[in-house]
């Protein structure tokens, strides 16, 4: 596995954090900025991007002393204060199954009620300081990526398995290393609620909305008649009561070789408008 590689294309202008962010927005289709995204340390004429899942002050300090230009952090770097509002997501995701909109609203209260504990407490300007005081261009990007690698997933089982009502856990991990991302991780996709031989059912990927959304609104998807969740990650807890639960399974596919698919997206559509993109913090190639 490569720790860090770029994707290049000789020429061009430049953009800016803006036309970064846009190519982003687009490729996700989204028409707005989630609370999730944000440019935080603008900056112009960028030719060399260092991305990375995980980009504090540290690689702030490195890509200035390497060159670049602006540093791309997948995950959030600082708190919005309406960032919790993207778990609304799971409301019309839920309704789009059958659920009720208040139903669905009403089992996520206590999710983001607990996620608001742990954000109200959280450092959330430590990195932008940095960033102002290096005037280095810096930016975050976590939904539009999420949303790129979740239907990159959802279309490749879908091709797999959509006329296949036999198909068995094992069937879909292993399915998941036949993409270049879950190949190449060491952390391999894992079954966490289900067994090897389980009946798949109906496979919904749930890779955006902020986070993890907690055992009740899992277990909604599945009353909604979703029989296996391919997710990122699920704590051990979630996953205990969710096996408790007796309905569906879960598949883990990797959290670092998810958020992958969708940054190596991102920089190869950077890269035809001239954008040399080094990978690093985590990212998985896709060689």
């Amino acid at each position: 596995m490569l720790i860090g590689w770029a994707f290049r294309f000789e020429g061009g202008n430049g953009l800016t954090t803006k036309d970064l962010m846009d190519i982003a927005l687009e490729a996700a289709g989204l028409a707005e900025l989630p609370a999730d995204c944000g440019i935080i340390h603008p900056g112009e004429n960028i030719k060399k991007v260092l991305f990375g899942v995980d980009m504090d002050t540290a690689e702030l300090l490195l890509a200035k002393e390497l060159g670049y230009d602006c540093v791309i952090s997948h995950h959030p770097r600082n708190t919005n204060k309406d960032m919790l509002e993207l778990l609304n997501s799971h409301i019309m995701r839920l309704e789009k199954l059958g659920t009720p909109r208040n139903k669905g609203q009403k089992l996520l209260e206590e999710r983001k009620d607990e996620l608001c504990y742990n954000q109200h407490s959280s450092n959330s300007r430590r990195s932008e300081s940095a960033a102002k005081l290096l005037n280095m261009p810096y930016m975050c990007i976590h939904t539009p990526t999420d949303l790129i690698g979740e239907k990159i997933v959802q279309t490749f089982l879908d091709g797999k398995f959509s006329d296949k009502p036999d198909t068995k856990l094992n069937e879909i991990c292993e399915a998941l290393e036949e993409i270049a991302e879950y190949k190449n991780s060491e952390r391999k996709p894992v079954i966490r609620v289900g067994g090897k031989e389980s009946y798949a059912g109906k496979i919904y990927v749930l890779m955006a909305g902020l986070t993890g959304p907690g055992p009740k609104i899992t277990k909604e998807y599945f009353e909604a008649g979703v029989g296996t969740l391919v997710l990122m990650h699920i704590p051990k807890d979630v996953a205990k009561e969710v096996r408790e639960q007796g309905i569906g399974n879960v598949i883990v596919a990797g959290h670092m070789s998810s958020d992958s698919l969708g940054m190596n997206k991102l920089a190869e559509l950077w890269a035809k408008k001239g954008i040399e993109t080094t990978m690093m913090s985590g990212v998985i190639d896709n060689k």
